[in-house]
């Protein structure tokens, strides 16, 4: 189980002013969401990294933007920084993973293992182990217990709710098929 990455805990504290009170369950679903998507994909040397970088920005438009329709922000925060780290090559992969985590079905054939990896990770999470797409029980509890909901779940309902009252013909603009 992967317990300290640097560089998501670098990048999840640049962000920690605007995130706030919400910054331990953002932060444990971010460590989840690597350690499942690490235990899905295999083979990419620097998987890790990716996987950090997708994390932290993944929903990060929820509070740099003030919106649950956080994806597009999200996205080009990430398009943004990766030319800090001399990794601008990423930017399609880490951009693809940020929309298309919150996809129903199976990424399409042309996206990279890593990126159907962060969608399946991130329905676990959500689903708190629900779905499993093939990940031991065992081993979703471990990493569930290492990094406790925080009152993620909740924020999500309260969000969702919000923009039900907002928008009721567009509540869940994140969604994609």
């Amino acid at each position: 189980m992967l317990t300290r990455l640097a560089l998501l805990d670098d990048l999840l504290q640049k962000h920690a002013p605007v995130i706030g009170d919400d910054m331990a369950a953002y932060r444990n679903h971010c460590y989840r969401l690597v350690n499942f998507a690490n235990a899905l994909a295999t083979g990419d040397p620097d998987q890790q990294d990716k996987l950090s970088i997708a994390a932290a920005f993944h929903d990060l438009g929820i509070w740099t933007h003030q919106t649950f329709d956080y994806l597009p922000p999200s996205e080009q925060q990430a398009r943004a920084w990766l030319p800090a780290i001399q990794r601008a090559d990423w930017a399609d992969e880490i951009a693809a993973m940020i929309t298309e985590h919150h996809k129903i079905t199976a990424c399409a054939a042309h996206h990279t293992a890593l990126t159907e990896a962060f969608r399946q990770a991130d329905w676990i999470d959500v689903t708190a182990g629900v779905l499993r797409h093939g990940l031991p029980r065992a081993f979703i509890r471990q990493v569930q217990t290492a990094f406790p909901d925080a009152g993620f779940h909740l924020r999500l309902l309260q969000l969702s709710g919000r923009r039900a009252l907002r928008h009721p013909f567009s509540p869940l603009p994140m969604m994609r098929w």
